[in-house]
């Protein structure tokens, strides 16, 4: 039973009560620096919305710089080739040279090839994983990966292809395919799927190599599975463009 003393009951002191007290306005004042510092950087605005402009226009800047850069790469290269060709006409050694250069040129991937071929087009599900219930995939089988279009540039090179564009994009000895979330980068260029692959060639050689690839055959039983798009379509005459992107080598080493 408490005894009531004079002047009603008397509070306990508490060491612990006293510190709480006292930190109460450190922690007050820290979170007010917290807002002022956040209303200072949004401005006005929301901190996370308010990147996604900025991050558009520097992809479409660097897209345009990209494409500035390879415009004058080609009037760079042209120029070359003038004074390539005028040297040629007086001194036998560059002749020579130039006309081993030009032999090369096709195998190359440097001129444009034109006949019968093979597209092949794959392309993201246009379902989600709460579409498929309890057995919900996981996103990454929705959508088309690296290892997918390399399976068929493979696939279609054993067939016999003789050229090959990704995305109308010459593709030759140096091209790498690297993919990044469902956007394929190549030559420093970025795309979205859906990817189309094209080769010129026997039209029945590359389907067999396609139909025999286990790469390829997983993603079509992704296909059927998942939604996954996959499609070929014959080519009676086809034209893949000519390589037009650097040549630099950073290490080579001569076949023997």
């Amino acid at each position: 039973m408490l005894r009531r003393l004079a002047g009603g009951l008397r509070p306990r002191r508490s060491g612990r009560r006293s510190v709480w007290s006292a930190g109460v306005p450190l922690i007050a004042l820290a979170a007010g620096l917290l807002f002022t510092t956040s209303a200072t950087t949004a401005d006005g605005t929301a901190l996370r919305d308010d990147r996604r402009p900025q991050l558009t226009q520097l992809i479409a800047d660097k897209r345009t710089r990209l494409a500035d850069s390879e415009k004058r790469a080609a009037e760079l290269r042209a120029e070359v080739d003038q004074e390539a060709a005028r040297y040629a006409e007086v001194g036998s050694p560059v002749e020579s040279a130039r006309e081993k250069a030009d032999a090369a040129q096709q195998a190359a991937g440097f001129t444009a090839l034109h006949g019968p071929g093979l597209t092949v087009t794959l392309n993201d599900s246009p379902r989600r994983g709460s579409d498929f219930g309890d057995n919900a995939p996981d996103n990454d089988d929705l959508v088309v990966h690296q290892g997918d279009v390399q399976a068929v540039v493979n696939a279609l090179w054993a067939g016999g292809a003789e050229g090959m564009t990704i995305m109308d994009v010459r593709v030759i000895s140096t091209s790498a395919v690297r993919c990044v979330g469902n956007t394929l980068l190549l030559h420093g260029q970025v795309f979205s799927p859906p990817f189309k692959i094209t080769a010129i060639g026997e039209p029945t050689a590359m389907s067999r190599a396609l139909e025999s690839a286990e790469g390829v055959r997983q993603f079509r039983e992704a296909v059927a599975d998942f939604g996954l798009g996959y499609t070929e379509k014959v080519e009676k005459d086809v034209t893949v463009r000519a390589y037009d992107g650097s040549t630099d080598l950073r290490s080579a080493q001569a076949a023997e």
